[in-house]
């Protein structure tokens, strides 16, 4: 065989790749990172409802990629929120994001980690649990380590704990932040899927699923051919933002302001 009809041959074998899907059963909405903006998911709940209810019926799967805490103003709401989502009995599924992970920690009283929590938005989580900014930033470590351990809900702390690295719809593959290539998914340490950027967004070559994460923002969303990001800052963008799923199609759902 000679080299031109080698790669044609490859060639042929990369164009003849089907394009990934969900199924025909059910239709997917994955929302990225939230940040404590309670106000734009409540309307981009809004308009999925819309949306889902356009498109007809099938059977609909929402899911959150982490990342509900920290900078904006109202996570304690955002965690309800999605709590009475998931007791609703519908498939609603949500994981796990960096954020949470620390913010579990020091929820648990851990001083150690306070430091990084301060750097990463934890003044305005607190202040949605009724702790005054200008107080949070005069407490030492271990002082707000005490105070989050009596007063963030137990039940907040044990929910967000509880919540898995990743989650898959056929084709696709749903994590934070990413996943480290090569390794299958059930081999991935959980500190790649929560922290991962370096030799995930930059791998050219094809996984194992269509990976769909957030964590990594971007002005829009970051569709490439292994891979979708739509962690579009919704925290100060004011830009949350939705990937539909259905069968091989996809769309966006996007806030404004």
């Amino acid at each position: 065989m000679s080299w031109w009809q080698t790669w044609l041959r490859r060639k042929s074998v990369a164009t003849d790749r089907l394009p990934p899907s969900v199924g025909e059963d059910c239709r997917v909405y994955a929302i990225g990172d939230i940040h404590g903006r309670a106000d734009l998911l409540d309307a981009l709940l809004g308009m999925i409802g819309e949306d889902d209810a356009d498109r007809g019926p099938a059977r609909p799967i929402l899911i959150f990629l982490g990342d509900l805490v920290d900078r904006g103003q109202s996570s304690r709401a955002v965690i309800e929120r999605v709590m009475a989502l998931v007791a609703t009995g519908g498939d609603v599924r949500c994981l796990q994001g960096n954020h949470e992970e620390l913010f579990i920690a020091a929820a648990r009283g851990d001083a150690r980690i306070i430091p990084v929590f301060r750097r990463m938005g934890g003044a305005q989580t607190l202040e949605s649990y009724g702790l005054a900014p200008d107080v949070f930033d005069v407490m030492t470590d271990l002082e707000i380590a005490e105070w989050m351990l009596h007063h963030v809900p137990r039940d907040h702390v044990e929910f967000l704990d509880a919540l898995p690295d990743w989650t898959e719809v056929g084709d696709y593959l749903f994590v934070h932040a990413g996943i480290r290539p090569g390794i299958p998914v059930e081999q991935q340490k959980s500190s790649d899927l929560r922290w991962i950027r370096k030799g995930f967004l930059d791998h050219r070559k094809p996984h194992s699923h269509m990976v769909v994460h957030g964590h990594s923002i971007a002005p829009e969303v970051d569709e490439r051919d292994n891979r979708i990001g739509i962690d579009t800052g919704a925290y100060y963008s004011g830009q949350l933002t939705a990937l539909g799923l259905e069968g091989t199609q996809r769309w966006t759902l996007q806030t404004t302001e």
